[in-house]
């Protein structure tokens, strides 16, 4: 009976596609369906769209769904965009939703906020949202810090130094480097898992084609209806599929959805009952799209605007008598979103102007420069560096039109041009002065060469180091001379400090083989004072002797001489001598110990400070004796006359003690 009611259908219902399907179907012939497209870019354009270049322009007439899109009929009305399906409900707007990451002005940020603003998106959208925004922190880091390189080297070869030396290491671009390796590797993973998920719903797709065919051939007409609703239910749920692959599966889908409806034509209860459900669909669609035209974000609008036409493509078709109704109104509100949408980049475009008449207001003041009046370097230097901060301004204003780009910037090179031409002027006429530095490097090379064997370790290497910063402070040489002057000084310098160090890893393991013996002397030394053993004080001299002669400490393990003078000290308060001969006798410790370690600094010092207090104690005995002499009618029984004495005594002994002191390190050669 179900064949028979097929002749039934009217003739106005069926698509050219459909007939030539089912003419295929009546010859045996079977749709097949192309192979998966593995490439995981083109996967990225099946699941997201185009976002607008930097160099943003008004939308053409060819958008993924124009105005002329939507005024064709509703059954061949097609959605570039393949996105995720979902099953038909109402599809909720909120004014604020967005599945991608707002494009900013990324040229106002620093390297640490680029740095920042890359770590939060990777880590609060997904990877396939946000390659947009992620390339253009990248191109923005990267002009970043190739300019600060560039500062770096400019500075580095301003203070004297020479290319050949120049290294540069940023902890930040090392830091940015691993971030974006991380979401290359996650980008990668995503659209890899995301091609076998296509793959898998395309064989879904496919498997429910050859049931709905079976279900058409074979059903039972008693719960046909219920099976196919089933059907449509679980293709509804289904994921995307390839691009490549969607359309023929689409339409074979279609066609073979038609042909149930002309085997169904019989029940006209159950067809219109599917009718109204596709029409209360779709009308609820037309909602979703007049919340849409209500939102302020635009592209949020444009994205959500493809998948409404997705799922409305999903949907089968309505009764006649509200086709044309239910179409009309949603293309009429498909075509309002997109007038909005070109009006959104109108005013970007009025954005882009401002930008020009930036550009142009830096050429005038890079042209209102005078640099006239520059008779010394310094002048020069602070025009160089005007100049130097409108050239930043100028590439820091990127979003112009195309057609101004080079205008611009020819305009700017005009405006340099002259500028630089002067400068080169005047550096022409100091060479002069760099004919004079390098005499003066020469110098250096000829006295470096000299002392590079010498045979004095410790005060050749201070000579040098001293050279080394006499090289520094010499200004440029002629270029052609640079680099070889360079290398004969730094070979010279080198020669020498390599022996140098060489020499100092022998002391360094002699030093190792010194506090092993210091160590063990130091135990040895403990256990007798810990039991409280009498030491006489021409033994305790022996015994400070006995020390120095192990040798020198290295650096990082001298916290053992601070140990073996702590033992001295509780020596010292046992021994029945005179203050002013244990004095001397720790202080003798200490200045020897500074001398056996080559710490001439702190000998230095210690001199410096022995002088100032003997000049201190000096004035301080002078005012006292100055004082008593103007004390009259008192014997020398008062007490006032008998403190003063008192002082005046004490310090003449402590200047004698500082006076030895200063006396004894005098004596010492180094």
């Amino acid at each position: 009976m179900l064949e028979n009611n097929q002749e039934n259908l009217h003739e106005s219902e069926v698509s050219p596609e459909t007939v030539n399907l089912q003419e295929k179907e009546k010859k045996g012939k079977k749709i097949e369906l192309t192979d998966v497209v593995a490439d995981v870019e083109n996967i990225e354009e099946v699941v997201t769209e185009q976002i607008v270049s930097e160099e943003v322009e008004e939308p053409s007439e060819m958008e993924e769904i124009t105005s002329e899109d939507v005024a064709n009929s509703e059954n061949k009305e097609e959605v570039v965009v393949e996105t995720q399906s979902q099953k038909v409900t109402e599809i909720p707007i909120k004014e604020n939703q967005v599945s991608k990451p707002e494009v900013i002005d990324y040229s106002t940020m620093t390297m640490e906020q680029l740095l920042a603003e890359l770590q939060s998106i990777l880590n609060n959208h997904e990877v396939h949202e946000i390659k947009r925004n992620i390339d253009l922190i990248k191109k923005e880091f990267n002009r970043k810090h190739s300019q600060l390189l560039q500062e770096t080297k400019k500075t580095f070869l301003e203070a004297g130094n020479e290319s050949i030396d120049f290294h540069f290491d940023s902890p930040l671009k090392q830091e940015f480097d691993a971030i974006y390796v991380d979401y290359a590797t996650k980008r990668r993973k995503y659209y890899a898992e995301l091609d076998t998920t296509l793959k898998q719903n395309l064989a879904s797709r496919t498997t429910i084609i050859d049931e709905l065919k079976n279900l058409i051939d074979n059903g039972d007409s008693s719960v046909m209806y219920k099976d196919f609703k089933n059907l449509q239910q679980r293709w509804n749920e289904i994921g995307a599929v390839p691009r490549s692959n969607y359309n023929d599966t689409w339409k074979t889908y279609q066609h073979h959805v038609e042909r149930f409806y002309d085997l169904l034509h019989i029940n006209k209860d159950l067809r219109d009952l599917d009718f109204r459900h596709n029409l209360e669909e779709k009308q609820k669609l037309i909602v979703s799209a007049e919340e849409l035209l209500k939102s302020d974000d635009i592209e949020y609008a444009f994205r959500e605007l493809q998948m409404l036409h997705k799922v409305w493509k999903e949907l089968g078709p309505v009764d006649r008598e509200h086709r044309d109704e239910v179409w009309n109104h949603f293309s009429n509100l498909t075509k309002a979103i997109h007038d909005k949408r070109q009006d959104f980049y109108k005013g970007l475009k009025k954005g882009f102007d401002e930008n020009v008449i930036k550009k142009e207001q830096i050429i005038e003041a890079i042209n209102a420069i005078d640099f006239t009046q520059n008779k010394t370097h310094s002048d020069w230097q602070k025009c160089i560096s005007k100049i130097e901060q409108h050239r930043k301004e100028f590439i820091e204003i990127t979003n112009i039109p195309r057609r101004k780009n080079d205008e611009l910037w020819n305009k700017f090179k005009e405006a340099t041009r002259t500028f630089n031409k002067e400068k080169n002027d005047f550096y022409k006429e100091i060479k002069n002065e760099q004919q004079e530095n390098l005499n003066l490097k020469i110098q250096l090379v000829e006295k470096a060469k000299a002392l590079k064997d010498s045979e004095d370790i410790d005060k050749t290497a201070e000579i040098l180091k001293k050279i080394q910063l006499d090289w520094k402070k010499i200004g440029h040489v002629p270029k052609k001379y640079s680099d070889k002057l360079w290398k004969e000084f730094k070979d010279a310098c080198n020669d020498f400090f390599n022996r140098y160090h060489k020499i100092q890893d022998a002391d360094n393991q002699e030093q190792l083989v010194s506090f092993s013996k210091k160590k063990e002397f130091y135990e040895q030394f403990k256990v007798r004072v810990d039991a409280d053993e009498e030491i006489a004080f021409d033994e305790l001299k022996e015994i400070i002797n006995q020390w120095r002669a192990l040798g020198n400490l290295p650096h990082n393990l001298k916290h053992i001489e601070i140990k073996f003078n702590k033992l001295l000290d509780k020596v010292f308060s046992k021994l029945s001598i005179d203050s002013n001969t244990k004095e001397m006798l720790k202080f003798k410790n200490i200045m020897e110990s500074f001398l056996q370690q080559r710490n001439y600094r702190k000998l230095d010092n210690e001199q410096l400070f022995l002088r100032k207090k003997i000049d201190e104690i000096s004035r301080e005995v002078q005012q006292l004796e100055n004082n008593i002499s103007f004390i009259s009618n008192v014997t020398e029984d008062n007490p006032l006359v008998k403190n003063v004495r008192k002082s005046i005594a004490k310090g003449n002994e402590n200047l004698e003690l500082w006076k030895e002191k200063l006396k004894f390190l005098a004596s010492l050669d180094y």
